[in-house]
């Protein structure tokens, strides 16, 4: 009796442990990504509205990092910010990041392209039909030191038009510019989306005479108008690259959100007070021209562009064009 009991007790084990074997482990839930602090700088306008989403996920608590964000009206105070490394990543014009990848030495890379061309020349009549007709004019202008000034020399330049000769610009900050616009009080001007929206909408006499996306194209210089970037300090790039990459996912995932729900990200633009209103927002939009290229593509997009204004005013991009470390490797 004890052997047969001893060999039932033999046996019942090997069945639990075959059964145990045979057992499909629970499935374990997938970690949660590290959630990094990240100093985001934001520009107002064109370069800020592809954010908003992000923005909004961040106050609520759903963004994949922490941002802390700091949101400007002029490039200026970002790069004295980057520079002093109060911001880790910014909002910047395309020239300016290649200034300031200059002037630090190699301080600062870019990890993202966000806006292609978004400058338009209004004009308050019906005369303007081409830059040709610009002979003559005062254009009254934003972006001194920046992408705008430098795009509207190429242009008419390029055309033919010697600036201070044969057409004379006049610099202005841009919400002065814009409330003369608006009232009247200015005949050729040229302004970035929303500004120019903003003008459009207060002034019926005002309308859009050139669009500077088709007039750069139309000078076949082989380059990509690409005016708006995202740039990041080397250091915290360096030490911190899955920060990096989640501000990336979700950064496309943002802009991707703002171009097929224009009504809703028209809100939250002005929400976070990167456009003045939200019915501003939904109509400058779909003329922002939203893009987002990361690592390679980056240089593809954007060498030529730097080239062109290199050839056309050295400084305009920091006295030379900016090495191989100033692009993402992949």
């Amino acid at each position: 009796m004890k052997k047969f009991i001893t060999v039932l007790l033999a046996a019942m084990m090997a069945v639990t442990l075959m059964t145990g074997c045979n057992k499909t482990p629970e499935p374990q839930p997938d970690p949660q990504p590290v959630k990094y602090d990240v100093n985001l700088g934001v520009l107002k306008g064109p370069t800020g509205i592809g954010a908003s989403y992000l923005l909004e996920k961040n106050s609520t608590g759903e963004s994949l990092n922490n941002y802390n964000v700091s949101i400007a009206a002029e490039a200026t105070e970002m790069v004295s910010r980057i520079a002093s490394g109060s911001l880790d990543m910014a909002a910047v014009p395309t020239n300016v990041a290649s200034s300031l990848y200059n002037k630090t030495d190699g301080g600062v890379k870019i990890i993202a392209l966000n806006t292609a061309g978004v400058l338009y020349i209004l004009e308050k009549g019906n005369y303007i039909k081409s830059v040709s007709d610009l002979y003559g004019q005062t254009i009254y202008a934003v972006g001194q030191g920046s992408n705008p000034e430098y795009i509207l020399n190429y242009i008419l330049e390029s055309n033919g038009l010697k600036v201070g000769q044969d057409v004379f610009v006049e610099f202005m900050d841009s919400a002065f510019l814009s409330s003369n616009a608006a009232s009247g009080n200015v005949g050729v001007c040229m302004l970035p989306v929303p500004a120019a929206t903003t003008v459009l909408v207060k002034n019926s006499e005002m309308r859009s005479a050139l669009n500077l996306s088709e007039e750069w194209d139309k000078l076949n210089n082989g380059s990509t108008l690409t005016m708006g970037c995202i740039v990041v300090r080397t250091e915290f790039y360096e030490n911190n690259k899955e920060a990096v990459e989640q501000f990336l996912k979700e950064y496309e995932e943002s802009i991707n959100y703002v171009k097929g729900n224009v009504q809703d990200a028209a809100a939250l633009c002005e929400k976070y007070e990167i456009v003045a209103s939200a019915a501003i927002a939904a109509k400058a939009i779909p003329d922002a021209n939203l893009i987002f290229v990361s690592g390679k593509n980056i240089r593809t997009t954007i060498e030529g562009y730097y080239q062109v204004l290199f050839e056309a005013d050295p400084k305009s991009i920091g006295g030379k064009l900016p090495g191989d470390d100033f692009y993402p490797a992949e």
